[in-house]
């Protein structure tokens, strides 16, 4: 008598050779991780290139205190000197569609005698709040050292598989951008 077509070593040796639908298994064990890597990257990269954009519009936007030209109303928009509602304005129409401007940007405008005496503490407390009460506003005269910063409270996706960059509360990262400089003699 011969043995049954359906013997279990027979189905066994039959389900091992079947490759049908491996590559489905395959790629959804690897997807989690791949995906997950592929959107840190895209995030990191979203963080460097915003804070590129912020320097640039720090550094532009500084030029107009270095030069006199907020101190003296020369600035479009701006009445004599530049008010920090209408410094911000500037910094604003200088920026792309990349930031929410006008609810996210902080402006801190100081100025000093000497560069010695330039002391610049962070932004953050301890418990990872942004300290937006501590904003000043000091254009400086001729000759003053004046230091602009430029922060911006940039939300973050990716936050799980171990990839974290927010260095705030609520799963946000502060961008910051600095200028530092003497005023022309204007």
């Amino acid at each position: 008598m011969p043995p049954p077509a359906c013997s279990s070593g027979n189905l066994l040796h039959r389900f091992r050779r079947n490759r049908r639908g491996s590559a489905a298994v395959e790629f959804a064990l690897v997807a989690p991780l791949f995906f997950g890597l592929l959107f840190a990257i895209i995030e990191t990269s979203m963080i460097f290139f915003a804070g590129q954009v912020l320097e640039t519009v720090t550094q532009d936007s500084a030029r107009a205190i270095m030069t006199g030209q907020a101190q003296s109303g020369a600035v479009t928009g701006c009445s004599t000197p530049c008010t920090q509602a209408q410094f911000k304005t500037y910094v604003c129409s200088q920026i792309s569609a990349l930031f929410d401007c006008a609810n996210g940007i902080y402006i801190d405008v100081r100025s000093y005698s000497q560069f010695a005496s330039v002391n610049l503490a962070t932004p953050i407390d301890a418990s990872g709040n942004f300290l937006a009460a501590n904003m000043q506003y000091s254009l400086g005269n001729a000759g003053d050292i004046v230091v602009v910063r430029l922060f911006y409270q940039w939300p973050l996706f990716v936050t799980g598989l171990g990839f974290n960059a927010a260095n705030l509360n609520n799963s946000k990262r502060l961008l910051t951008a600095t200028a530092a400089f003497k005023n022309e003699p204007f």
